[in-house]
């Protein structure tokens, strides 16, 4: 049983390692250069040095969910896009069904403001 799981725990455990000993080895052999210019807030607007009370809005949270909710539907496409051969037209015609159903709720969410940043 062990034999069958071995390769799959090598592999974590590989992967793992290369990854502890890079982070490691680039806090120890790492050029530290400050500069003004990295405290500057980068993408995301925030500053970098931000504080334990500094509280994020509510829309932040709420573009946050919103994505990760259309992410997981669309992971659910992914089945009949490799395979619709095998389930055929009725499975066409309900993926076409769902999707018409996640467009409508992306269009609810944004006629409801929710992906405004005010």
């Amino acid at each position: 049983m062990l034999r069958s799981y071995l390769p799959g725990l090598v592999f974590v455990l590989l992967g793992a390692g290369v990854g502890t000993l890079f982070t490691f080895l680039n806090g120890l052999i790492g050029p530290r250069r400050p500069n003004p210019r990295k405290r500057e807030p980068y993408e995301c607007g925030l500053p970098s040095d931000v504080r334990r009370s500094f509280r994020f809005g509510i829309s932040f949270y709420l573009v946050a969910m919103l994505f990760i909710l259309f992410d997981v539907e669309v992971i659910f496409l992914y089945p009949i896009a490799v395979r619709l051969d095998a389930f055929g037209a009725f499975a066409l015609v309900e993926t076409l069904i769902f999707i018409a159903l996640l467009l409508v709720a992306l269009v609810h969410v944004w006629r409801r403001g929710a992906l405004d940043w005010k």
